[in-house]
């Protein structure tokens, strides 16, 4: 009688030890002196050094979304293990918190140790660029649950801020300045309609270049989503940030009001900043609503600040020294009985 092995049912165990030594050095580049022992514990270790007073951790974990198909499409993996950092350190920025570690986790229906090593070098490069230890993960391979050469992606994060430092919104007032920072694209955010506005009912080629853009379709939707804590986090110890809001699923009127208030509104000017050709462009090609845009998309603005109008111009100045374009999209205001979280006008 033939013996029936792991490999008979889709599982390479040789093909996950091989990814596992293609990312060791990448993992191993992220770590400073806080990571403990070696690659491949059961558990990673990580000594709690160089804390704030009152020390408060501060977690969150998110994917990539339908991003992952571009990538899939376009046979490169890199940038989206870049997306998959960047918007994790963002989304705990926004309460005043710095990265420490973070821990992912790819899923796939047969393993590639090439992609792997693909997908972890991007995730790795934007650790590195955090100040963020990538302390472990886990790759498993899942045959018949994916399609063939597709993955599934996400990510968690740990950072600290002390109690007296974090970010809340509360002390957000009527008269306020909000700053806009530009974003880099979509981010990882409204991939769904893109793909099906692009790609499904325009039928544009992901590497063609297109004349709106300047550059192929698939080179504009793999650019990686931002991190804005290299900039903003200096900014904290030096000004009264009262709140921040990273623009992502659910556009403006999903994120703006997590923040503000629940007495005041946020009054954003659409003219107060460019919007990119992207936009324009899935606009356009899918006769979609404005207000459709901005509920799904940042529309080339990534993330708040709302800010004393006194110290809007220092801060801004700041931002700008720092290699960051400004933009001044709003103020806020005391909320009438009719008013949202946020106006778009």
């Amino acid at each position: 009688m033939r013996k029936t092995r792991y490999s008979d049912a889709g599982v390479d165990i040789a093909a996950a030890d091989e990814a596992k030594k293609r990312i060791s050095s990448a993992v191993r580049s992220t770590h400073g002196s806080s990571v403990l022992g070696g690659i491949g514990g059961f558990g990673g270790l990580f000594a709690a050094e160089n804390l704030p007073a009152s020390p408060v951790l501060v977690s969150s974990i998110d994917g990539v979304g339908t991003k992952l198909k571009i990538a899939f499409a376009m046979k490169r993996h890199g940038t989206v293990g870049i997306d998959l950092v960047n918007h994790c350190v963002n989304d705990i920025l926004v309460q005043g918190a710095r990265p420490l570690f973070f821990l992912d986790y790819l899923a796939t229906g047969r393993l590639e140790p090439g992609i792997v090593e693909e997908v972890v070098g991007g995730i790795a490069e934007a650790c590195r660029a955090a100040k963020c230890s990538l302390l472990g993960g886990e790759t498993a391979e899942m045959p018949g649950f994916y399609r063939e050469g597709e993955y599934d992606l996400a990510g968690t994060i740990v950072g600290v801020v002390s109690r007296d430092r974090i970010v809340t919104g509360d002390r957000i007032e009527s008269g306020d300045v909000v700053l806009g920072l530009r974003s880099s694209g979509l981010h990882t955010n409204g991939y769904s309609l893109a793909r099906k506005v692009l790609l499904e009912d325009a039928a544009l080629s992901l590497d063609r270049s297109h004349p709106d853009l300047g550059r192929p379709l698939g080179d504009e939707l793999l650019e990686p989503h931002r991190n804005y804590g290299p900039t903003v986090l200096p900014l904290l110890d030096r000004f009264d940030v009262r709140g921040m809001v990273h623009i992502t699923g659910g556009g403006y009127a999903g994120n703006v009001p997590r923040v503000v208030p629940e007495h005041l509104t946020a009054v954003l000017d659409r003219s107060s900043w460019p919007v990119r050709p992207i936009f324009h462009l899935i606009a356009g090609l899918g006769n979609v609503p404005e207000d459709e845009m901005y509920r799904t998309f940042n529309m080339g603005v990534g993330f708040l600040l709302i800010v004393p109008a006194h110290q809007s111009d220092a801060i801004t100045d700041a931002l700008s020294e720092a290699g960051e374009t400004v933009f001044r999209i709003g103020d806020i205001k005391n909320r009438e009985e009719r008013d949202a979280g946020v106006i778009l006008k």
